[in-house]
């Protein structure tokens, strides 16, 4: 999971803002021991055979980058090839040996949103990175190639919790980066961000490429254009360079030369505010701090500036799924553009324990799922209804309710609609005498009560509603509802499910007491229905564990995203296979011990099957329970 979410309370926000007022500490590189000078081309030599060349990706003074295959284990790798003498340079021998064990300590950082080092050797004339193959394009390339030059929120958010994860480990590694900018940024295309050549900034000076301290003009702070001394600081000042371009479209202190970079940022940045209004209050702040030419007027940590930056941004999961996109359909273009022949890009997708695997696939994955129990369950209820009055032609009711049943589909909120006015319409039409009208009244005033508050404007609520309705239909009684709690559970806060269950379970009470009327429901059979005990603890039973599996399933996320793991999520799935048992028992308190074997097996199944439900709605739609209608 990430470390940062789009969405934080203010009071963490607050906790990072008084930490962030604590000196940091400084990196030192200087600790590893110099690496003893080595002959021209033996170790070098040795480690390059086993690669071949596949493609030039950069060329230059500074060196070069090579994607060549890996022979012995056949994969694509990266290898950058930096001199480590110039002609505008006369280093010292021992200022070149100590950056190359600057360089050779910064190789060893691992993290997912940090470059891999393969290997790392060097001979007389050259630095060699074996580098791992990052099949995307950079940051640069990408901003180059979109609409405004500039990010979307969400795609600035994926960018900046990729950045600051990576950054703040280097830096709890004591390792500085000093050379943060769009080019060192690279996306693959599932839109994993990662940043390269950590420590390279140090080699580059030495050797005498590049500005002062190895930087590039534009995203240098001002210490190290002066050669000052710079520390985690210099890092969140660069960082800060990028996302203001990767927001505003534009470096905000891109010069040709470090005296006209350093006059830029002494007239201070251009309100990223007036370019983009709607920018939040807290993100432009930390912008602005953290690219304040004076270091102790900084924010001094990146996890600071990180939480500042990020709250209420966008969400990284979505900006992720944007790059994803983005870079297929840039790839895929220029692979077009080479040979008009290529095949269409497959699409890519990366599982995502909070989305599922087919959330992770489709964003509309919960969403189609509702429709189609929806569609199922209305069409169930309408084809039972359809009998009850006595449509005695199959097919036509069967036609019908599949019609009812693919509007209720496309449209989960009118599809209880549909089967609540469908029962109305029942008892309506069936019942002669005076004594159904209470009964109409009674159904339709619980029904336009809860369609207004909750089944007209969320979905998932109208289908647990629905559902209800059709599993009494197949199962004919209202006791057998806990598959449809729990699932209602998992997608509903506790209160919305809650209640839609219940009041679900009456209407399921009142739609068997018609049927078995031939659709009349006079007045004091609807009550008797309704007070059955059966029913009433058929009521309280499935509301109880629709409502303890949402809070359940919301604890488990809580932890989750707390990084505590998953076991949580036991709790939700055991939860339906425990309460299920206990609520035959006490329906029948004074019965317990004549309880028949049949029915406790069936109550121990019932359990069971509602357990699967939950883990299969968590295995196929995923861990994150952001529950719809949450009035609790």
């Amino acid at each position: 999971m990430p470390l940062f979410s789009s969405q934080r309370s203010p009071q963490r926000v607050q906790q990072r803002l008084q930490q962030g007022s604590q000196q940091p500490r400084r990196a030192n590189f200087a600790q590893a021991p110099a690496p003893a000078p080595q002959p021209a081309g033996t170790a070098a030599s040795a480690l390059l055979k086993r690669y071949r060349p596949l493609e030039t990706r950069a060329a230059g003074g500074f060196g070069s980058v090579e994607i060549c295959l890996d022979g012995r284990l056949q994969r694509r790798v990266a290898i950058k090839r930096m001199p480590l003498a110039s002609p505008y340079t006369r280093t010292a021998a021992e200022t070149t040996r100590t950056a190359l064990a600057e360089a050779r300590t910064a190789s060893m950082l691992q993290h997912p949103n940090i470059v891999s080092v393969i290997d790392f050797t060097y001979d007389a004339g050259y630095a060699y990175l074996v580098m791992e193959y990052v099949d995307g394009m950079s940051l640069e390339e990408f901003l180059s190639q979109v609409e405004g030059n500039s990010l979307t929120y969400d795609e600035a958010a994926c960018i900046a919790d990729a950045l600051v994860q990576a950054v703040a480990y280097a830096h709890e590694n004591g390792v500085l980066h000093l050379d943060i900018k769009p080019a060192n940024v690279l996306i693959d295309r599932s839109g994993h961000v990662k940043i390269t050549d950590f420590g390279m900034a140090t080699l580059t000076s030495a050797a005498g490429f590049g500005g002062a301290r190895g930087g590039t003009i534009g995203y240098m702070p001002p210490e190290q254009l002066r050669g000052d001394y710079v520390d985690e600081r210099s890092d969140i000042f660069s960082l800060a360079c990028v996302l203001y371009e990767s927001l505003c479209g534009d470096a905000p202190f891109r010069a040709g030369s470090p005296i006209d970079s350093m006059t830029r940022i002494n007239e201070g940045v251009v309100l990223p505010g007036t370019l983009l209004p709607d920018l939040p209050e807290l993100a432009e702040q930390a912008l602005l701090s953290a690219l304040d030419p004076d270091p102790a007027m900084r924010i001094s940590s990146v996890l600071d500036f990180g939480d500042r930056f990020l709250y209420n941004l966008g969400n990284p999961r979505e900006g992720r799924k944007s790059l994803a996109r983005m870079i297929d359909q840039l790839t895929s273009d220029e692979e077009e553009s080479q040979d008009e022949d290529s095949l269409a890009p497959k699409r890519t997708w990366e599982l995502d324990p909070a989305e599922g695997h087919l959330g992770s696939r489709d964003p509309r994955a919960r969403r189609i799922a509702m429709g189609l129990v929806a569609g199922a369950s209305v069409a169930a209820v309408t084809f039972s209804l359809m009998q009850t009055v006595g449509v005695a032609n199959p097919l036509a009711c069967l036609l019908s309710a599949l019609a009812v049943g693919a509007a209720a589909g496309a449209a989960p909120q009118m599809g209880s609609a549909l089967a609540l006015a469908g029962l109305v319409f029942t008892v309506t039409s069936a019942t002669a005498s005076l004594a159904g009208i209470p009964t109409i009244v009674l159904i339709f005033a619980l029904a336009a009560a809860w369609w207004l508050v909750w089944g007209r404007t969320v979905p998932a609520a109208s289908m647990a509603l629905a559902a209800c309705m059709a599993l009494s239909v197949v199962a004919s009684s209202p006791s057998a509802l806990a598959p449809v709690a729990a699932a209602a559970g998992y997608f509903l806060s506790p209160v919305t499910a809650a209640v839609s269950i219940a009041l679900g379970t009456a209407f399921s009470a009142l739609m068997l007491a018609a049927s078995q009327g031939a659709g009349q429901l006079p007045i004091d059979v609807a009550f008797a229905a309704l007070a059955s005990p059966d029913t009433l603890m058929a009521i309280a039973g499935a509301a109880a564990l629709s409502a303890g599996i949402s809070l359940a399933h919301r604890l488990a996320w809580n932890r989750y995203q707390d990084s505590l793991g998953t076991g949580a999520f036991a709790l939700a799935y055991a939860l339906p296979l425990a309460v299920s048992p206990a609520l035959l028992c006490l329906a029948h308190p004074m019965e317990i011990a004549s309880l028949s074997t049949a029915q406790v097996l069936t109550a121990g199944a019932s359990g069971g099957l509602s357990s699967i439900i939950v883990w299969i709605c968590a295995y196929t739609l995923g861990y994150k329970h952001v529950p719809e209608g949450d009035r609790s």
